[in-house]
């Protein structure tokens, strides 16, 4: 129960709030700070639910990102082979100006570091993908590409 001391505190300030409020001039109205620091707090809350939200998006979209690129690269292969039969694709034959060969394949080289990368040995793709910290093409193993399935790695 509140005291009736501080009753009077609350009502005091509530009457010289609602005196401010009738001494402004018509049609002018305003927030009080609470009324603005409430609204603050609300959309603050609401910022923190979104970016929780979309905390994973990241690990997904690189997921994605590298079952479009082994994609892209096997159509490239597989176009460099049809034209040229029985001749080990490198990765120098599918880029633009680096090979006579009837490129190019494809644009650029896909490269999403430090989730994974891909690299032609010995005319086989392979892929580094590495859970537990990035990836540079030094140092993560590569082992051969199989399809979307080789890209569970990427995280």
């Amino acid at each position: 129960m509140v005291s009736p001391l501080k009753d009077r505190g609350v009502l005091a300030a509530y009457r010289r709030i609602n005196e401010r409020r009738a001494a402004l001039p018509e049609g002018e109205s305003g927030f009080t700070l609470i009324e603005l620091l409430i609204v603050i707090v609300v959309l603050g809350i609401l910022a923190a639910v979104v970016v929780f939200a979309l905390g994973g998006v990241t690990g997904k979209s690189a997921l994605s990102a590298c079952e479009a690129d082994g994609t892209t690269i096997e159509t490239a292969i597989a176009a460099f082979n049809a034209n040229n039969p029985g001749v080990p694709v490198t990765k120098a034959d599918l880029l633009p100006g680096t090979s006579g060969l009837g490129g190019p394949y494809i644009q650029s080289w896909p490269s999403n570091l430090p989730y994974y990368a891909y690299a032609i040995n010995n005319g086989v793709l392979d892929i580094a993908t590495d859970a537990s910290g990035p990836v540079t093409t030094s140092t993560a193993p590569a082992t051969p590409y199989a399809g979307v399935t080789s890209c569970t790695g990427v995280s």
